[in-house]
């Protein structure tokens, strides 16, 4: 099982004239009744016998909130060990009540949660362990304090704690990258930005265009695109979806060509070492232009976007390449060149998806026509 690390009973100190930092530290003194207790109980190898030990202790010493801080992150680990997360987790709650800004305890609250599958607890004590250690940057400065002793005491602070940033930057990743509600996804996002900037940036980018994709908020779709590619104007994917999002109105169908230009540009899929990210790119660029010419009523200029597009997306995207295969044929049934029409549809109207249904009776309309030497 994973255990964050310990403190050894005996030592427990925190010197506050070496460490000024907003994180919270326990400081229990060495030879006192209640270190004695914590190291008694801390060698009790019975589990159930260590739990009544310091359930014991919190009644005893409810007047020091340290080690009442301590005992209860203590006996939520021996509940976690012992296979009671419910009780874990809410043993951790009342120790990080008293020590809101501990590292250490919202750690170990983090993997509980996990071990429960709690996504939104992970998310949320990971957001509240990134915040803790960011606050070290923003304390003031003690009068009493040289700004060499401050700054030092800071970054020893900072290094002591990395790991634990680290493992909050991740875990809160995670919980972002599994959440399947649009919603909760750019509310995860919103706050995970400010926390832990500049992590897994390209990423974020990604799931927050879906995510408002998804929502159908376009305002804020193209805002947060138009945010990445001011410092970013490569961003496929940002580029992609502004393309994706303009092609939808006829009356920005300029605009969408534009994004969709600059990424068939940057994904350079004629090159010989294109791998299939950048050809999947360029081929979705293609069909945003077919289907942007089919807005402006250019039915050859975009019939040549949509065969480079499925040349390009066939093996690598079913999902792209069908919807680009339903324009193609809809440009050549609407031209009565039916025989193509069936050529491009037929291969499409196979693949399983969103696209399938309305392939199919697009195809099944053509077939129709030809039958009836239409």
């Amino acid at each position: 099982m994973l255990r964050i690390r310990v403190l050894a009973f005996s030592i427990l100190f925190s010197i506050a004239s070496l460490s000024y930092g907003q994180i919270d530290k326990i400081s229990i003194t060495a030879g006192t009744d209640e270190d004695k207790e914590l190291t008694a109980i801390g060698n009790e190898q019975d589990s159930q016998k260590k739990i009544s030990m310091y359930q014991e202790f919190l009644q005893k010493y409810a007047s020091n909130p340290m080690a009442i801080a301590f005992a209860g992150w203590q006996l939520s680990q021996a509940y976690q060990s012992a296979g009671d997360l419910q009780k874990a987790i809410e043993a951790g709650d009342k120790a990080l009540a008293l020590s809101p800004r501990n590292l250490d305890i919202l750690m170990s609250q983090a993997m509980i949660a996990q071990q429960l599958k709690d996504n939104a607890g992970v998310f949320k004590y990971s957001i509240r362990g990134g915040d803790a250690y960011n606050s070290i940057d923003k304390q003031a400065k003690p009068a009493d304090v040289s700004d060499e002793q401050f700054q030092g005491s800071n970054k020893a602070d900072k290094e002591t704690n990395r790991n634990a940033y680290d493992y909050f930057r991740s875990a809160a990743f995670n919980v972002i990258a599994s959440e399947t509600d649009a919603k909760t996804r750019m509310d995860y996002i919103e706050k995970y930005t400010p926390t832990f900037p500049k992590a897994f940036e390209d990423q974020l980018a990604s799931y927050a265009m879906m995510s408002l994709s998804e929502l159908k908020d376009n305002k804020r779709l193209i805002a947060y695109g138009e945010k990445i590619l001011a410092t970013d104007p490569e961003n496929v994917p940002a580029l992609l979806m502004m393309a994706n999002t303009y092609v939808e109105s006829p009356d920005t169908a300029a605009k969408a060509m534009t994004y969709a230009q600059k990424v068939i540009v940057a994904a350079k899929a004629e090159a010989p070492d294109a791998d299939k990210s950048r050809k999947i790119s360029a081929g979705i660029a293609h069909c945003v232009m077919g289907r942007a010419y089919i807005n402006e009523g250019k039915t050859q200029p975009s019939i040549v976007e949509l065969k480079s597009a499925t040349a390009l997306l066939k093996g690598e995207d079913e999902q792209q390449f069908a919807l680009a295969s339903y324009f193609l044929g809809w440009n050549y049934a609407k031209l009565n060149k039916l025989a193509d029409a069936r050529a491009a549809l037929s291969e499409a109207a196979a693949i399983p998806g969103a696209m399938q249904s309305i392939i199919q009776d697009l195809l099944t309309k053509v077939n129709s026509a030809k039958a009836a030497g239409k």
